[in-house]
């Protein structure tokens, strides 16, 4: 059954629902409620910089949300043995960062219609028709089996379970089996995680983007962005080529701009000798030209280029080229300007924090590729004839314990990005590194194709992805020996979102031991198998000589994920409960990259040879917080956490409640939530939230230092 006819035929069962409301009895209940809450620190959370200098964040005290909800369940009978739900709210929160963020949107938690359902039976069967959740796992504070709905983490992890999760069309058949068997059978349709920040706008200001999605959108550190910043200053080299030709880059004279690296520039004696019309770096009309003191591994040079890179309008020798225009919109390179980064803004291949450090093996012919680079950001989902589909059993023994078997495949609900190079017809182009050129990038229309040729003022269609642009290799000294381009289109870089489909192959336990202590204990596991989940796969060596496409990718991977947990109750009510959590990658890659022994060549070729052996790394990145800042941050092959909940219901009829959680991670975070409820009456409830996120900033929860929060609300019940 495809997912349009299973849509169909639910909308069909909410009809059917609606058509005989008119002849029964409908029961209408509800609630109005305001949820108000205020950063508890002053800063940038991440994704809330302006731009590369730090500009932007927000005060202590100032409102993340100011949310009005309205919410209508409504009840109603269709025959003696079958009922109809419905679940319809309106949301407005005055403090979302854009329309998808104040307004309603389809499939996230705040979207108009949240349920619809009809309940009736065939035979020995208990069937549940329409848009509904299904809850499989009861794991504290995170979703293990709980596999069947998408979650909308807009909130990260501070919604409940059932606000954050996201109604699906499904068709949900259960029957007994035997006197303590159950099996349940779903067929639903396929829906993706809502994350902040992985559209093409980046969600700018949101409180709560992972540092992981802001290096793919955001307005600072997002390879979207970056990557046309890296177009324009590539088109600033490729002008004053065309201008006065280019020479002696290298860290000796004589060696071309076609096998000068990015470090070679950098590191450069001879700046004030670059051939720019006879004209050193700081004479070409750039401001904040730096003393030029020549020598190893000075910031000098790296000012130089960030100085092109930053500058907007044209060079004043060289009036027709155009610099670099960024104007420090985006995380490009430290140039020697202390801006608060790690490394105070200065230049450092070990230790990277900006675009360009990442790419010192990148030659002056690869950049020459780059020139008017463009982005643009896809969704390439399944089609609605792929739904998803699973079962579980659950079962009793003899001895008490309750047990599960599920089985679900399905679409990964967690969205993978991958990037692809297009001419600017839509063509996909595949790179080819010329290792018998200081590893540079040409872009062919085939696969695995040969390199071409590298010759001066040949146009290339392969290479550049505008046939009539004539290929700039500035091989020789001659001012204006390059000819000027026809016309410059510029490649487009392609950042493609999708889905991808998995295994799911889970199993839980529920036991309890009453002769171990003075109360009884609570046992309970669930265990996940997950195969070819999409994870993301950093290859430093391949991004160190320029080639994106193959440096950052998605791989597949398998999973193996458990929780163990203990529950207790005491002093008479208090709850206690304590989880180990522990997520198990299968394929975890860490090794070397194939690259290095290609750019230990180079090295030695180019006059290099004094960066040393290059040591690049092949690895699984830790999607929640890789970064510019953080070495694109490493993943971990055991991912491990440890739980903490106490609840305690209070009052003359057990009618207030308080609840705390806390989650420590292996990695350095970790998060507080204490939420408080009073009824003031049967119709009014207070409520109050603290979410506290310490620790390290490369951690799951540490990234969020910033967004730490307090919440107050209240709740009419009608």
């Amino acid at each position: 059954m495809s997912t349009s006819k299973l849509v169909v035929g639910c909308a069909c069962a909410g009809c059917m629902a609606l058509s005989g409301a008119a002849q029964a009895e409908i029961e209408i209940s509800g609630y109005l409620k305001n949820e108000t809450a205020a950063y508890m620190r002053g800063g940038a959370s991440t994704g809330q910089a302006q731009n590369a200098l730090g500009k932007g964040g927000h005060d202590q005290g100032e409102l993340l949300k100011f949310e009005n909800t309205v919410r209508t369940f409504i009840n109603g009978d269709l025959t003696d043995d079958s009922t109809w739900h419905a679940e319809l709210q309106f949301v407005h929160n005055s403090e979302g960062v854009n329309a998808d963020y104040v307004w309603p949107r389809q499939y996230t938690q705040t979207e108009v219609l949240r349920e619809l359902y009809a309940d009736t039976s065939f035979g020995d069967w208990d069937l549940r028709l329409g848009k509904q959740q299904v809850v499989w796992g009861t794991a504290d504070g995170i979703k293990l089996l709980d596999i069947i709905n998408p979650t909308d983490w807009r909130e990260f992890n501070q919604n409940t379970m059932d606000e954050s999760r996201i109604p699906v069309w499904m068709i949900n058949a259960e029957r007994n089996v035997g006197d303590t068997g159950n099996f349940q059978l779903i067929i639903s349709q396929h829906e993706e995680n809502k994350i902040a920040g992985l559209n093409e706008n980046g969600d700018y200001g949101h409180p709560f983007v992972f540092k992981g999605v802001d290096t793919i959108t955001g307005r600072v550190n997002g390879f979207i962005n970056i990557a046309p910043a890296f177009g324009r200053v590539a088109k600033t080299f490729d002008g004053l080529s065309a201008a006065a030709g280019l020479s002696g880059l290298g860290d000796t004279a004589g060696l071309s701009a076609k096998d000068a690296t990015v470090q070679n520039f950098v590191n450069a004696d001879n700046i004030p000798s670059l051939g720019f019309g006879g004209v050193g770096c700081g004479s070409v009309g750039l401001p904040n030209a730096p003393g030029l003191s020549g020598g190893v591994m000075t910031n000098a040079n790296a000012q130089c280029l960030n100085d092109i890179m930053q500058s907007t309008g044209n060079s004043l020798l060289l009036p027709t080229v155009p610099l670099g225009q960024n104007n420090n919109a985006t995380n490009s390179i430290d140039g020697g300007v202390p801006t608060g980064a790690k490394n105070n803004g200065f230049w450092d291949l070990y230790n990277p924090d900006s675009a360009f450090e990442y790419f010192p093996d990148t030659s002056f012919a690869t950049f020459d590729s780059f020139v008017n680079l463009n982005t643009t950001y896809v969704r390439d989902y399944p089609d609605d004839s792929n739904p998803n589909f699973g079962f579980r059993y659950k079962g009793y023994t003899e001895g008490g314990t309750s047990y599960s078997l599920n089985y679900f495949y399905s679409y990964d609900s967690n969205p993978s990005v991958n990037i692809t190079m297009h001419t600017p017809s839509g063509q996909r182009v595949y790179p080819v590194v010329d290792t018998a050129n200081n590893n540079a990038i040409q872009y062919h229309t085939t696969p695995g194709a040969a390199p071409d040729t590298w010759v001066r003022g040949t146009a290339s269609a392969t290479r550049r992805c505008s046939a009539t642009e004539q290929l700039n290799i500035m091989t020789t000294t001659a001012v204006g020996a390059r000819a000027a381009a026809a016309t410059d289109t510029g490649c487009t870089l392609r950042f493609t979102e999708s889905l991808n489909r998995i295994h799911n192959i889970g199993a839980s336990f529920d036991t309890t031991f009453d002769n171990i202590g003075p109360v009884p204990v609570v046992m309970r596991g669930e265990f996940l198998y997950q195969k070819d989940v999409n994870v993301p796969v950093i290859d430093r060596g391949e991004l160190a000589i320029g080639n994106i496409t193959q440096a950052l990718k998605s791989e597949k991977a398998d999973f193996f994920k458990y929780v163990i947990g203990f529950d207790v109750t005491v002093m008479t009510n208090l709850f206690v409960s304590t989880q180990f959590i522990q997520f198990v990658n299968l394929d975890f890659v860490d090794e070397a990259s194939a690259r290095n022994a290609d750019i230990n060549a180079a090295r030695t070729a180019n006059g290099s040879a004094y960066l040393g052996n290059a040591n690049y790394r092949r690895y699984t990145g830790h999607m929640p917080s890789l970064a510019l800042d953080n070495g694109l941050n490493i993943g971990e092959e055991f991912e491990s956490f440890v739980s903490l909940f106490f609840s305690k219901p209070f009052g003359d009829a057990q009618e207030h409640r308080w609840n705390n959680i806390m989650i420590f991670e292996e990695r350095g975070g970790w998060w507080n939530r204490f939420d408080f409820e009073y009824a003031f009456s049967d119709e009014v409830i207070g409520t109050f939230e603290w979410n506290q996120y310490w620790g390290s900033e490369d951690s799951l929860f540490g990234q969020f230092e910033k967004s730490s929060n307090l919440q107050v609300g209240v709740r009419y019940i009608f």
